[in-house]
């Protein structure tokens, strides 16, 4: 299992149901393709907001009815078909591209409160359109899903400092820097201090806390889901495990998940429990 970008989630495995793997699937390739467009290869950022702007102009003649330009027909006629059999919620789709374009200007975050503003439209939209095509809409459900998709997008960042600092990004909050008192460039230069290790051991355990006020939404989901879920919450809390045990220091290498990382999360996947 990976926990990066949008394969924190095991996208049309053999534990989602079969009527709805096409769907999963289409959603998975919108948000994949859109991320690649605003952070791989090396076009100027100018370029990228026009691929964007043009990809939401795609979504937008799905949406009404059109076809799609040729460019990225690969990614929109199975849309398309997921958009009218489902109804999935347009804004949500929507939300993902505004992130998207965010992350073209953005690289810094004043607070948690401004942070956690980016993760509802660069991560929870993921889960809320899941839930949407598994029928779940009360707001209790959606706001543990909220708090799972936070929480894996702000894994994802402890996760990448050594990837993020060389690409001018720095997601752990302004505020949070101050008073542990460092300074953004100390992030981008991946300096890696007892301060800067303090840092990131309470950001780990913002990111945990939130993770398992959403993990009682595994009882809420119907069989297969649930189990999946399991998997997804399970494979990012070891992932802060791992930051803990190289005592913080994330700033010099990138924890990973592994092969023999299966084992225990087959374990505690069996094990969970629901409340």
């Amino acid at each position: 299992m990976s926990i990066e970008h949008y394969e924190n989630f095991p996208v049309a495995s053999w534990l989602c149901p079969p009527r709805l793997r096409p769907a999963v699937a289409a959603i998975y390739h919108f948000a994949r393709t859109a991320d690649d467009l605003a952070d791989e290869g090396d076009a100027p950022a100018a370029q990228r907001l026009s691929d964007l702007q043009a990809y939401r102009a795609d979504l937008a003649a799905v949406a009404a009815g059109r076809a799609p330009s040729p460019r990225w027909a690969w990614v929109f006629h199975p849309l398309a078909t997921a958009i009218e059999q489902h109804r999935l919620p347009l804004p949500l789709l929507h939300d993902l591209l505004d992130a998207f374009e965010q992350d073209l200007h953005k690289h810094r975050y004043a607070d948690r409160a401004e942070l956690l503003d980016y993760c509802r439209r660069s991560a929870n939209p993921v889960g809320r359109l899941l839930l949407h095509l598994y029928g779940v809409h009360d707001a209790a459900a959606l706001r543990r899903s909220d708090a799972i998709c936070s929480s894996l997008q702000l894994i994802n960042f402890w996760q990448d400092f050594t990837r993020d600092g060389p690409n001018g990004r720095v997601y752990a909050p302004l505020a949070d820097l101050a008073r542990h008192d460092l300074t953004p460039e100390d992030l981008l230069a991946c300096r890696d201090s007892p301060s800067a290790r303090a840092l990131i051991a309470e950001l780990c355990g913002w990111a945990g806390d939130m993770m398992r006020e959403g993990a009682p939404l595994v009882a809420q989901l119907p069989g297969r889901a649930a189990w999946e879920l399991r998997a997804v919450i399970q494979g990012g809390l070891r992932i802060l495990e791992k930051i803990a045990a190289m005592q913080f220091a994330s700033l010099t290498r990138r924890p990973a998940l592994h092969a023999f990382d299966a084992p225990l999360l087959c374990w505690r996947v069996l094990t969970m429990k629901t409340r």
